[in-house]
C-alpha cells in the first residue's frame, strides 16, 4: 500500500512523478502529494482523493517546475485522510521534505522527545516525526543525519528525502517496505514498484534492508546505516510495458482473469521435463524431502486460501501433516516448530508485512523457509532461503485472480514433487496427474468464454445483502476464496463455511431467498454436500451449485448449476474458482463499484 516515486535529473520532475504515481494507483491510496525543488526552495502540493485531483491542481505538474522531486500516494495508517496528514511532510523551516511508506512503531516516544526540544507538529502522522528528526540531526551532512535517524526509529519504512541545501541529490532508504532505484540517460529514479518507472528505464537496483541510496542525475551510490559505501548489481527488467495496461478490457481485474490460462501455462510448463517435475529453485534433494516431518504454510488473504488448498493436496498426495496459519497469528501464537519441519510462505507481492514477519520468525528459530512469490527481487524473495516464483507478471487489480491461480499451480507441483521423492505415488499416477495439469489452461479458457451465463445469473443478485458459500474438503478452500472475492469488490456481506458446520449455528441465518453457493467437486463427498444443499433449500435458500460435468444428480437439490470440466480431484480449485471470480466481478459491475480499486483495500499490505 502507498506509493513512492522520485526523480532527479535534467527533465522536469513533476510530470515524471505524476506518471509514476499513476502506475502505482493499484496499491490503494486516499491522498496524493509532491515535493519539488524549484532552484530556491522545496514546494509541496497535496490533494485528498484520487491522483487526478493532484494532477489538476498542478496543471499536470507544470505549476511545480524543478528537476528534483518526490511524490506519494498515501493509505492512511496514522491520522485521518486529509490535506494536513497527506505526504510529503516538511520540517519547520521547510528545508527538508519526506515521503514514507510503512509504520514507525516508536513514533510517539520520538515525538515526545522532539516536542521537548521545541519542535511543533501540525499533522497526526508518524511521518512528520521523521522530517523533524532529520532536522534535529542535520548538521550539514545529509547522509549522517539519515543514518542517525535510522538508528533510532523502529518499524517498517521506505523513505524518499529532499534537502534544500543539497539540491543535486535525492535520498532513499528502506526497511521492511519495498523500494527500487533506477537510472537512465537523463537522471535517476526511486519507486515503490517497477511499473512506476518502466516507461523511463529498465535498469534498476533493489534496495536492501537498512540501505541508503544517494541519487544524483548522473550517479547512484549505496551506503549501510554505518555510512559504509557498498556496491550493488544492476538488474534488467524484461516486463513488457503493456503488461501493466488494460489491453482493451474494461478493468484490470477482467484482463487478469483472462490472463489466467497463460499464467497457469507459464508457471507450470517450465517445471515439467518429460515425465519429471523439476523445481530447481526448491534447493532440496529427494533425501531432503524424505526427511520432512511437517509443513507449515503461512500467508494472508487469498494466499492463505491457496495454503488451505495446499494442506488438502500435500496431505493427500505426499502424506505429510500440514498446518496452515494466517501470518499475523503465526507470529504471535508462539508456534511449535519441531525438527524436520518446513515453512512455506506465500505472497503475491513478496512484501506482505505479516508474512514477511512470519518468515523472519521462522528463520530466527533456525528453520529454512521456502517463499512462493510473484515479484522478483521482493523482500520475501530475497530473505527466503529458496524461492519458487509464480510468473504471473504484474497484477494491477487489488483483488487477485491470476496470481491466486499461479500459487495453486506452484502448490500442485510441490505436492507432486514431494510425493514422488517419498515414494507415495507411483510414476504412472504422477504421469496421469501431470497430463491433467497440462489440460488446465485450455479448460480455464473454456470456462472464461462461457462468461455470458454467469453474467446473467449475477445480475439477479446485485441487490443481495447476504450470500453464503459452502463446501467440504478442497471445496471448502474454494468457498473461502469465492467469498472473499465477492465481499472485497462488491461490498456484499458474504461468508464461507465448511458445509458440515451449517447445522452448528449458521443455518439459523438462512431465510427465504438467501443465495447459498454450494461447491461440490469432490466425488467422495457428493452425497454429503447434496444433503447440506437440501437443508438450506428447505429453509428457503436459492441454491447455486458448482460441480463437475456428469454430476447431474445435484440438479435435484440445486436451483442453478454451473459445470466445470473433469480433472483430478486435487486440481478442481483451478477450475471451480473461475465462474465464481466472474460472478463476483459481474455483481460488482452491476452495483457500480470500483472493481480495480475497492474501498479501504490495498494491493500490497506492507503494514501489520
Amino acid at each position: 500500500m502507498c506509493g513512492i516515486v522520485g526523480y532527479i535529473g535534467t527533465e522536469q520532475a513533476s510530470g515524471i512523478i505524476l506518471n509514476g504515481l499513476e502506475k502505482l494507483e493499484y496499491r490503494g491510496y486516499d491522498s496524493a502529494g509532491m515535493a519539488v525543488f524549484d532552484g530556491n526552495k522545496i514546494n509541496i502540493t497535496k490533494a485528498v482523493g484520487r491522483l487526478k485531483a493532484l494532477d489538476e491542481i498542478t496543471h499536470g505538474g507544470e505549476s511545480m517546475p524543478g528537476n528534483a522531486g518526490i511524490g506519494h500516494t498515501r493509505w492512511a495508517t496514522h491520522g485521518v485522510p486529509n490535506h494536513v496528514n497527506s505526504h510529503p511532510h516538511y520540517n519547520e523551516q521547510e528545508t527538508i521534505a519526506v515521503v514514507h511508506n510503512g509504520i514507525i512503531e516508536n513514533y510517539l516516544a520520538l515525538k515526545d522527545k522532539l516536542i521537548g526540544k521545541g519542535y511543533a507538529f501540525v499533522s497526526d502522522t508518524d511521518t512528520e516525526v521523521i522530517a523533524h528528526l532529520l532536522d534535529y540531526y542535520y548538521k550539514g551532512n545529509p547522509l549522517e543525519a539519515i543514518t542517525k535517524v535510522l538508528h533510532r526509529v523502529e518499524g517498517s519504512y521506505a523513505f524518499g528525502i529532499l534537502f534544500a541545501e543539497y539540491p543535486d541529490e535525492l535520498f532513499a532508504v528502506r526497511k521492511g517496505s519495498p523500494l527500487i532505484v533506477g537510472k537512465n540517460e537523463t537522471g535517476s529514479f526511486i519507486a515503490s514498484d517497477v511499473p512506476a518507472i518502466l516507461k523511463y528505464t529498465r535498469s534498476v537496483y533493489f534496495v536492501d534492508e537498512q540501505e541508503v541510496a544517494c541519487l544524483k542525475a548522473d550517479s547512484i551510490r549505496f551506503f549501510t546505516v554505518d555510512e559504509e559505501e557498498i556496491k550493488k548489481e544492476c538488474v534488467h527488467i524484461d516486463w513488457d510495458e503493456n503488461a501493466a495496461e488494460k489491453g482493451g478490457y474494461e478493468h484490470f481485474m477482467l484482463k487478469e482473469m483472462y490472463e489466467q490460462p497463460k499464467t497457469v501455462q507459464d508457471t507450470l510448463m517450465p517445471r515439467i521435463k518429460g515425465e519429471d517435475i523439476v523445481i530447481e529453485e526448491l534447493g532440496m534433494s529427494d533425501e531432503d524431502m524424505r526427511q520432512i516431518r511437517k509443513i507449515h504454510i503461512v500467508a494472508c488473504g487469498s494466499a492463505y486460501h491457496t495454503g488451505v488448498t495446499g494442506k488438502y493436496i500435500i496431505e493427500g498426495l505426499a502424506r505429510i501433516p500440514v498446518e496452515v496459519d494466517v501470518a499475523s497469528e503465526f507470529r504471535y501464537r508462539n508456534p511449535v516448530l519441531e525438527e524436520g519441519g518446513m515453512v512455506i510462505v506465500i505472497s503475491q507481492s513478496g512484501e506482505t508485512a505479516d508474512t514477511l514477519a512470519a518468515l523472519r520468525e521462522a528463520k530466527e528459530r533456525g528453520f529454512k523457509v521456502l517463499g512462493i512469490v510473484n515479484v522478483v527481487g521482493s523482500s520475501i524473495a530475497r530473505e527466503a532461503d529458496n524461492v519458487m516464483y509464480t510468473w504471473a507478471g504484474p497484477e494491477i487489480a487489488v483483488a487477485t485472480t491470476k496470481a491466486y491461480s499461479a500459487q495453486l499451480i506452484a502448490l500442485y507441483l510441490l505436492a507432486l514433487k514431494i510425493s514422488k521423492a517419498r515414494g507415495v505415488l507411483a510414476q504412472e499416477e504422477i504421469s496421469c496427474m501431470m497430463e491433467d495439469l497440462k489440460r488446465l489452461p485450455d479448460q480455464i479458457e473454456m470456462l472464461l468464454n462461457n462468461k455470458t451465463k454467469i453474467q446473467h445469473f449475477a445480475n439477479r443478485y446485485i441487490g443481495a445483502k447476504d450470500i453464503f458459500f459452502i463446501g467440504r474438503g478442497i471445496d471448502y478452500a474454494i468457498s473461502l476464496e469465492a467469498s472473499l472475492k465477492l465481499k472485497e469488490i462488491s461490498y456484499i456481506h458474504s461468508e464461507a463455511y465448511a458445509a458440515g458446520e451449517l447445522k452448528h449455528g449458521t443455518i439459523s441465518l438462512i431465510e427465504e431467498g438467501t443465495l447459498v453457493a454450494a461447491v461440490s467437486t469432490q466425488k467422495s463427498l457428493y452425497q454429503k454436500t447434496i444433503s447440506n444443499m437440501v437443508e438450506v433449500k428447505s429453509r428457503g435458500a436459492f441454491v447455486l451449485a458448482v460441480t463437475n460435468e456428469g454430476n447431474t444428480e445435484i440438479e435435484k437439490a440445486a436451483d442453478y448449476v454451473i459445470y466445470i470440466p473433469e480433472t483430478n480431484q486435487y486440481f478442481t480449485n483451478s477450475l471451480a474458482i473461475i465462474p465464481l471470480q466472474l460472478f463476483a466481478y459481474y455483481v460488482s459491475i452491476g452495483k457500480g463499484c470500483d472493481v480495480d480499486k475497492p474501498r479501504n483495500l490495498a494491493k500490497s499490505v506492507t503494514v501489520e
